[in-house]
């Protein structure tokens, strides 16, 4: 496992291969064990394939660069918070969004499929494009497709960074 989280990248350059349902659905799998506050289960996840409808959400989604095979829009379903009346402002349901997009991304990662989280995209025109409702609030593309050999964009720190220069113990160094 500590070999897939070392070793998995954001693609943002991808063929035009397509992606096995089966695939998708594996990356799916992923994200329903996803850790969530009160095991409440506030997301929803919309699936897509299509050509013509990948198109139209790049149309809408500027930091879409990629041209991905398939992706996974994850949305939270505002109907669960007030059922479990969670705060619209508490900070679990972003972190519940968060913990699905990376196990999704490392279970694409997994079975050889780049994966790309998009976060600049309008939310309405995007609402319109796949007819999401309402109370669901688009809120990550995760893009996924097959890695193009060449062309991806790496991002070298301008130091290293390392577990220890990130961790402080038992009480912060500053």
């Amino acid at each position: 496992m500590l070999e897939l989280i070392r070793t998995r990248r954001v693609i943002r350059s991808m063929t035009d291969k397509p992606v096995k349902r089966a695939h998708l659905e594996k990356v799916l799998e992923a994200g329903r064990w996803a850790p969530c506050g009160g095991n409440h289960r506030l997301l929803r996840f919309v699936a897509i394939q299509n050509p013509v409808t990948l198109r139209l959400m790049r149309k809408v989604s500027p930091g879409m660069s990629q041209r991905p095979a398939a992706a996974i829009v994850l949305c939270i379903d505002w109907d669960q918070v007030k059922v479990h009346k969670i705060p619209a402002h508490d900070r679990a349901i972003s972190i519940d969004v968060g913990t699905a997009m990376e196990n999704m991304m490392l279970a694409a990662h997994s079975i050889k499929l780049g994966s790309g989280p998009v976060t600049s995209f309008s939310k309405e025109a995007l609402r319109v494009v796949l007819n999401i409702p309402q109370n669901l609030s688009p809120e990550v593309i995760i893009c996924i497709g097959h890695a193009a050999p060449k062309d991806q964009m790496i991002m070298i720190p301008k130091k290293k960074v390392t577990w220890q220069s990130l961790t402080d113990w038992e009480r912060y160094a500053g």
